[in-house]
């Protein structure tokens, strides 16, 4: 499954160098990663049966986002496991004086499957395996 998020830079998302700074591309790659778990299981999500815990994140910083550019987050299912999935990101960035996109950062997330009634891990629910895999 393949999902594509757009996101707005803020000006509080900018440092003394005037990019984004290293540690709000997190905060990038949750919110595609909601925007990935809407479309993967509905508005009437019932997390705390089906729950999701981040166990790994990891980020690849390819080149500098600036203030007035727009930035598109590419997510995709790269593993599932038996209680765990890992996410891909691709985040892609255009200049507002071009109309080039390249691409500017790179991760991954690792979540495990998370029953919060129970306060255990679980299998990774069959209806998302079929959607995950498509």
């Amino acid at each position: 499954m393949t999902h594509e998020q757009r996101i707005e830079v803020r000006f509080a998302d900018i440092d003394v160098m005037g990019h984004v700074n290293n540690a709000v591309y997190l905060s990038y790659f949750e919110q595609a990663r909601m925007g990935f778990f809407r479309e993967l299981v509905g508005a009437e999500w019932n997390w705390e049966r089906d729950g999701i815990l981040l166990a790994r994140n990891e980020i690849d910083y390819l080149r500098p986002v600036l203030l007035n550019d727009r930035l598109r987050i590419v997510t995709r299912t790269e593993h599932i496991g038996n209680t765990s999935l890992t996410l891909s990101y691709e985040g892609y960035r255009k200049g507002y004086k071009t109309e080039n996109e390249e691409p500017c950062v790179r991760g991954k997330s690792v979540l495990v499957c998370f029953d919060y009634h129970a306060k255990s891990k679980k299998n990774v629910p069959d209806a998302w395996k079929t959607k995950l895999l498509s």
